[in-house]
């Protein structure tokens, strides 16, 4: 394993940024793509591929990934605990627009930061990176709350947020197991394996579960889609993800995914047409202070 930083530098920055475009971009792809395809199906596919482009990419490098390492079990309960993430994902963005979706989905650093430090002292926040933590977290909120007075054709978008928020609490707690467990020990690729091959057994079985309907005659702009969430979202993008954790302090690597949902924002208004307000823009510099603030060195 190389040897932990203890701050950010200019290459974890760059990496961190393109991985929350692509995130926050994900879910306009998933909105789009829900009327010809059932949203877990959507998901199943996505996974399916992710680990074909896994498993192809260590065959390549050379990358063993069923040696005996004692990380069996907290693998399976990443794996379970990631898909269900996406469960959650896909069936709110029925009732809810991307914008807001993505926002609540991006709470998980606040429970990232909550947990991780109650195992790892040495990722405990100073006070400085709280308020940065909690700067970042009121803009999203402030962000959300304009939409919460506003009349829409969705009666049960209320669910739909609250899957958002479970999505987030999830997320928060894969990467807690991913950090606090054996799986710490273990290469990026195999915490990765163990999230996408979980995730590709366990959502076809909760897409029968649900009586959706595999729509295998989509058309092309729905498989492109499934395409690009699957090699970009749940591969390249993830796989970064995993790299960057094993090497920076993970409380400062999830602030920065606070920028996937003012990305979200962005992309959804030029593209979806949801709105776009100056209080938005307010929270995307509160959002931006507030990650300076948490990745300032101690």
């Amino acid at each position: 394993m190389s040897e932990r930083r203890t701050h950010l530098d200019a290459t974890a920055i760059g990496l961190l940024i393109g991985c929350c475009f692509v995130w926050g971009f994900q879910q306009v792809l998933i909105k789009l793509t829900l009327p010809a395809m059932a949203p877990v199906f959507q998901a199943s596919l996505r996974m399916v591929v992710g680990a074909l482009c896994l498993l192809i990419w260590c065959r390549l490098r050379g990358i063993a990934l069923w040696q005996r390492d004692g990380s069996l079990w907290p693998g399976l309960l990443a794996g379970t605990l990631f898909a269900f993430e996406f469960v959650c994902i896909y069936i709110g963005l029925i009732d809810t627009s991307a914008s807001r979706l993505t926002i609540f989905l991006y709470t998980s650093p606040f429970w990232v930061a909550v947990c991780v430090p109650l195992r790892i002292r040495s990722e405990r926040l100073n006070l400085l990176q709280w308020v940065g933590l909690c700067l970042a977290f009121g803009s999203v909120g402030l962000a959300l709350q304009e939409g919460w007075n506003v009349q829409t054709d969705h009666p049960y978008q209320w669910r739909g947020d609250l899957l958002g928020v479970l999505a987030g609490a999830l997320w928060g707690l894969t990467t807690l197991t991913l950090r606090t467990t054996r799986l710490v020990h273990v290469g990026a690729e195999k915490m990765l394996i163990y999230q996408l091959g979980g995730s590709a057994l366990i959502l076809p079985l909760v897409s029968l579960a649900l009586g959706e309907t595999w729509n295998w005659s989509a058309p092309s702009w729905a498989w492109a889609s499934i395409a690009a969430q699957s090699v970009l979202g749940a591969f390249v993008t993830i796989l970064i993800w995993m790299w960057l954790m094993a090497r920076y302090p993970v409380t400062r690597i999830t602030s920065f995914s606070f920028l996937s949902p003012i990305f979200g924002l962005l992309i959804a208004h030029l593209w979806l047409g949801e709105a776009w307000t100056v209080r938005l823009g307010v929270a995307m510099f509160g959002v931006a202070v507030g990650i300076v603030l948490v990745n300032r060195p101690k």
